[in-house]
């Protein structure tokens, strides 16, 4: 395990909203407890079209957790600001405008570097997706092309949040998302976790755990899917190298 990847601290969340609950409200106790002693949080706001309203959404909730925010949109220069808060939140929306405001303000390698130098990360939903390798497993419709599906690969795995298991009374005639994910794996190697909502994965110290109140389901290329709850150490099934009898036959 390289220096970097131990110091990275990661908090990948499904869904900034579960149905009976306010915003971000069933997360709340894990979000201050990765936050620790952090307070200024640094929010990328793209993956939403009106920025400022999903901005002040955001800031009157972190206020509530005792953090004060900057929205990045909301500032002349993005990478300055990186180097002047605790905390990166990239909230959950259309996954192709996030990446590609990423993209547009030059800060796909200023936010891998400050989460390899140990300031945390938090991503919902579509922040989730481009923490890791690419924006290949979003369900989103492409709005906006961004110059490559490369992400920030803050972690090695793909994320698939709002993960739906197949309804086997459903007279719907659509792929499923298992379908779709397995159709990723028949042209990409990075596993995939399908985070069902209410699911959270904390990375730290170099290791992944499942944590929040759902589980997920686990995609490798060649290997059967692996179903976990939480709380779980995902270490075994992200590795390189996962166990012959995982294997499909």
């Amino acid at each position: 395990m390289s220096e970097a990847n131990s110091q990275k601290r990661i908090l990948l969340i499904s869904s900034s909203t579960l149905y009976g609950c306010g915003y971000l409200d069933h997360v709340e106790a894990e979000i201050r407890d990765f936050l620790g002693s952090a307070r200024q949080v640094v929010f990328l706001p793209h993956a939403l079209y009106d920025r400022q309203a999903y901005a002040t959404r955001v800031r009157d909730r972190l206020q509530a957790m005792g953090c004060t925010l900057i929205s990045l949109h909301d500032v002349s220069n993005p990478r300055r600001a990186l180097e002047q808060v605790d905390a990166i939140f990239a909230g959950g929306g259309n996954t192709f405008r996030l990446l590609k405001a990423l993209y547009d303000c030059d800060l796909l390698t200023a936010i891998r570097r400050a989460v390899e130098g140990g300031m945390p990360y938090i991503g919902s939903s579509a922040g989730s997706i481009v923490a890791g390798p690419s924006l290949k497993t979003t369900k989103d419709m492409p709005i906006v092309q961004p110059p490559s599906f490369d992400a920030l690969g803050l972690v090695d795995f793909q994320i698939s949040p709002h993960y739906l298991d197949p309804n086997p009374h459903s007279t719907h005639m659509g792929e499923t998302q298992e379908e779709r994910i397995l159709q990723f794996l028949e042209e990409n190697d990075a596993p995939v976790v399908g985070l069902r909502e209410g699911g959270v994965l904390r990375v730290e110290n170099g290791s992944v755990t499942l944590k929040g109140s759902a589980g997920a389901r686990i995609f490798r290329r060649g290997y059967s899917a692996v179903e976990t709850m939480p709380v779980a150490n995902l270490d075994e099934y992200l590795a390189t190298e996962m166990a012959p009898l995982r294997q499909r036959a």
